[in-house]
């Protein structure tokens, strides 16, 4: 094969090689999320050049649509006729509330566990460039800081993405270049969802590399760990636990660093705690004050040392 479709191929392949540096000499398999549309199918065609055999595909059918099931028996074919493992995975419990969250969270534990049950050690996603580009500026309109800026992660725990350098367009033609037919799913086009009217704004912008989103993910990625390597640092001399709670000894640091060490210490008291960007704001300002204030249900004293311990407990009458 030469040309263009070769040239995805070779990049896949250096991709693959990027982020999982000993797979090749290594007896693991990588599992595909595959949907049935063009990305997902050209992940699975990419996968299956680069590294045959050692490949398992899986698609999740939420049980929304009623086409979900028969879009899920295509991918299943398609795979059939390319010797690829598969499987099917639907939701034991219905999906309900905000839908999109809602079948994220589902997808992902279904996943989960047909990667246990089959003893797959990597699992890819399909997420490209535009998706990236798409993201960044979705949490740009919701007010993310750095962390949320720093974009979709191309390795993070046992996931992998390595579709990110790729722009949309080349992967439908190197699907369309197999004589595939993708999956339309008609949510793509709900203008309900904020990802879709981002994704309408951004189709009237011609001329950009959207793969250089990436790029700029990746910076603020950078950024993000050289402040969570300081927080570290910082976290280690003036982060003392108590035996209710934890200290912060120092606190004349630039806000930021503030705020990360302030989530240590709420952290030390309530792992599950997740405050608002806002909340946090307002507590860092009342402690500097020397003031007392409760987030969550956790005590936090100001003054010269940061003091905090879980709430009292409320009298009820």
């Amino acid at each position: 094969m030469t040309g263009a479709p070769a040239s995805l191929e070779i990049r896949f392949a250096e991709a693959l090689d990027r982020l999982l540096p000993s797979f090749a000499s290594k007896e693991q398999t990588l599992g595909l999320a595959v949907s049935g549309g063009p990305d997902s199918l050209a992940l699975l065609l990419l996968a299956s050049k680069a590294c045959p055999d050692r490949i398992a595909a899986a698609t999740v059918d939420h049980g929304l649509r009623p086409a979900g099931r028969e879009e899920a028996e295509f991918t299943a074919s398609v795979c059939r006729e390319h010797n690829i493992p598969h499987d099917i995975l639907r939701p034991v419990v219905p999906i309900r509330g905000s839908i999109q969250s809602a079948a994220r969270r589902a997808r992902y534990g279904l996943l989960h566990d047909w990667m246990k049950d089959r003893r797959i050690d990597w699992l890819a996603t399909a997420h490209h460039a535009d998706d990236q580009l798409e993201t960044m500026i979705m949490r740009i309109l919701r007010g993310s800081g750095i962390d949320g800026l720093s974009g979709i992660r191309a390795k993070r725990s046992h996931i992998i993405r390595p579709l990110l350098d790729f722009q949309k367009p080349e992967l439908v033609a190197y699907v369309a270049g197999h004589g595939l037919e993708a999956v339309d799913d008609p949510s793509n086009r709900d203008q309900g969802f904020d990802r879709v009217r981002v994704r309408k704004a951004l189709q009237d912008l011609e001329g950009f590399d959207t793969s250089l989103a990436s790029q700029s993910a990746s910076a603020v990625g950078d950024a993000r760990e050289a402040l969570e390597w300081m927080t570290d640092q910082l976290a280690g001399d003036h982060i003392k636990s108590t035996a209710t709670g934890c200290t912060l000894s120092n606190t004349r640091f630039p806000h930021e660093i503030q705020r990360r060490l302030l989530l240590r210490c709420l952290h030390i008291c309530d792992p599950a705690l997740s405050p608002r960007g806002n909340q946090i704001d307002q507590t860092i300002l009342a402690l500097e004050k020397g003031e007392t204030v409760t987030l969550g249900n956790i005590l936090c004293r100001g003054g010269a040392v940061w003091r905090f311990q879980p709430a009292p407990r409320r009298r009820t009458s």
